[in-house]
């Protein structure tokens, strides 16, 4: 068994070379004696639309089920509906099936023990079990049930629309999120445009990835074609949201926040809120003005939603487009349910989407640059990095280096899916933030070659 296939928040690998019959066999039964040893009786299990994903189901059920397991098998469906049977379905554990927004020859496991997403030494836990094969023994039986009505029904009435009545772009990507979104948006009185929201594991329209402009050319196209209010874009497994404003702007996750944050805090003053280190500054001071709490944490959903249980933040949010509402929701990471509480802000106002945004202060950003650096030196050259800039710069070091200068902040990390070193520039003004990306780009490429 390949050994990396264990990353920081999930399993993950290539079909037929990572993930075999035989290695996903030992796969289940690894994490069924996890799941025993830990209390669990009962598991829920979804999967995405790939085409390896209906085998690896059996695999998993029948690993389960030797584990002393019951499964709760609820079929092909976003990661979030698999969340959702965590608070719902009475069960103790849950697995999702997907290979998320990777290539389609890839698949993985997202695992959940109790009501949180596992991560980090509980990984390596399974890890150690796969490698050892020290299996649990024992017998259970699965269970099959459609929760797409109800879970639909519970969104449909957290949420309420107000007067407008909005047009809006569903982008599927062919992943989870629009077969559930758009028929949704729909039923709660939205005149919804559909792009590519049937499942497909081939994405033959473009890759289900928000966080790359590229990726929502279509949802902006039709967006002026269609006059519409604003696009949703969904990530593969449709845990992550992308929006495009009515003049074809992308809305990114820290953006999307400021919008949330703002709502929550008319209703709740002094919320707290959990922002990753990748956001913008902007996003922190504008919460502080509006009176809430902004703490800075790591980037990660599952640790995400750790910190959220921990401090007791009514939300948070990630550049990427995980968005999580502990306000009147579950506090797990649903694109489905973001865009649904943003067609409710939207609904209220008589305003553009991007009139909503219109009072930030003027910055300068770039998108998430990857630099490739192998897996086993992209952390030393970043804490190679971090100490060489504590010398002289205000350093956050909580995850990479966020470096403070004096006209904007650049951060630098190591990615814990891919073996590329991640960074991130704010500024005043393009000079200041071509100035810090080529003073910190240049010593990131000295220390990797």
């Amino acid at each position: 068994m390949n050994p990396h296939i264990f990353r920081e928040y999930d399993i993950r690998g290539v079909v037929g070379r990572d993930l075999t019959d035989e290695s996903v066999d030992d796969l289940a039964r690894a994490i069924g004696t996890f799941f025993y040893r830990n209390g669990a009786r009962r598991v829920s299990l979804g999967r995405d639309a790939r085409e390896s994903s209906p085998l690896f189901r059996d695999l998993l059920a029948r690993g389960f089920n030797q584990s002393g397991l019951d499964v709760l098998d609820v079929g092909m469906v976003p990661t979030p509906m698999l969340y959702y049977t965590l608070f719902t379905q009475g069960v103790d554990a849950g697995v999702m099936i997907t290979g998320s927004h990777n290539p389609p020859d890839e698949n993985g496991f997202k695992i959940c023990l109790g009501k949180s997403t596992i991560f980090g030494s509980q990984i390596a836990e399974i890890k150690e079990i796969a490698l050892a094969r020290d299996f649990a023994k024992g017998s259970g039986r699965v269970e099959e049930r459609d929760i797409l009505k109800e879970y639909c029904e519970q969104i449909a009435a957290n949420v309420e629309l107000g007067p407008r009545r909005l047009k809006v772009i569903v982008d599927g990507g062919n992943g989870m999120g629009g077969m559930v979104g758009a028929p949704l948006y729909q039923a709660m009185g939205c005149d919804v445009v559909e792009l590519f929201c049937e499942p497909d594991s081939r994405f033959p329209n473009h890759h289900p990835d928000p966080t790359v402009v590229e990726n929502m050319r279509f949802a902006i196209d039709a967006v002026a074609e269609h006059r519409a209010d604003l696009a949703i874009a969904f990530d593969g497994d449709g845990d992550r949201i992308g929006v495009v404003d009515e003049a074809g702007r992308v809305i990114w996750g820290d953006q999307l926040m400021i919008i949330f944050s703002r709502a929550i805090l008319n209703e709740h003053p002094g919320a707290r809120f959990i922002a990753e280190v990748k956001c913008s500054q902007v996003l922190f001071d504008d919460i502080r003005l509006h009176g809430g709490e902004a703490l800075m944490w790591k980037v990660g959903h599952s640790l995400i939603k750790a910190k959220m249980k921990e401090v007791g933040a009514q939300m948070a949010g990630e550049m990427s487009g995980h968005l999580f509402f502990a306000d009147r929701y579950f506090g797990y990471d649903d694109a489905v349910y973001a865009g649904a509480r943003l067609l409710e802000i939207l609904s209220r106002t008589d305003q553009p989407l991007s009139h909503l945004l219109a009072d930030l202060p003027p910055t300068v950003y770039t998108p998430e640059i990857r630099i490739d650096c192998p897996d086993e030196k992209k952390f030393a050259v970043v804490r190679a990095l971090t100490e060489e800039f504590k010398q002289t710069y205000d350093v956050v070091d909580i995850d990479g280096a966020r470096i403070g200068f004096a006209h904007g902040w650049a951060l630098v990390r190591g990615s814990n899916t891919q073996p590329v070193i991640v960074m991130r520039f704010e500024a005043d003004n393009q000079e200041h933030l071509e100035e810090m990306r080529r003073l910190l780009e240049a010593k990131t490429r000295s220390l990797i070659v």
